[in-house]
């Protein structure tokens, strides 16, 4: 069985994935997938260097991350430049790690973790899609704690992805992590009782 991971920045999937992992989840990360195409010497990041510039590149050939966001999280036509050399790459690896596992330990619930599922369209992969969710207002909060940033700065963040409401209302499932850690854990008992997972 698999299941899509989703939600919004700031709502706290790594936590619900975390929990998930810890019952004997097999996870595929989308975000790492995508630290690794960014690595020196992959193909991916020759292509990204060569539309957006060596400004872009720190002096020991890796990715100045900060620089690259700043240029993508202010215009919607370069932050689709940037997925469309990305995405393909990392689908690709995430199809390959999934069938790799349902192949080798196919009574283990597979979990694919992807920031924007929706937004890539994606959701159709997988048998049922979960929505890490919290209010908006809340994710504003934690997102401007967690990474730093003005009020400004994480709603220009926010806005590039689709609304956290939206997103809950096309959920199989709802994990609402506004609460305590327990609470979550909670949701996350329950939810591995009721597919009857080992």
């Amino acid at each position: 069985m698999n299941i899509g991971l989703t939600g919004g920045i700031a709502t706290g999937k790594s936590t619900v994935s975390a929990l998930l992992v810890a019952k004997g989840a097999l996870l595929i990360d989308a975000d790492a997938i995508a630290r690794e195409v960014m690595l020196p010497g992959h193909p991916v990041l020759a292509a990204v260097i060569q539309h957006f510039g060596q400004a872009i590149v720190n002096n020991d050939g890796t990715l100045h991350r900060k620089k690259l966001g700043e240029i993508v999280f202010g215009d919607p036509v370069q932050r689709q430049a940037l997925n469309d050399i990305t995405h393909p790459a990392i689908r690709e690896e995430m199809r390959l790690r999934m069938e790799a596992y349902e192949r080798e330990q196919p009574d283990k619930l597979v979990l694919a973790d992807i920031p924007l599922m929706y937004e890539s369209g994606l959701e159709n992969l997988y048998e049922e899609i979960m929505v890490v969710y919290v209010p908006r207002d809340v994710q504003l909060r934690r997102l401007m704690l967690r990474d730093g940033l003005t009020e400004e700065q994480a709603e220009l963040r926010l806005s590039a992805q689709m609304d956290i409401e939206q997103k809950k209302s096309l959920a199989d499932i709802v994990i609402d992590n506004s609460g305590t850690q327990a609470e979550t854990k909670r949701q996350i008992d329950q939810f591995w009782q009721r597919k009857g997972l080992a």
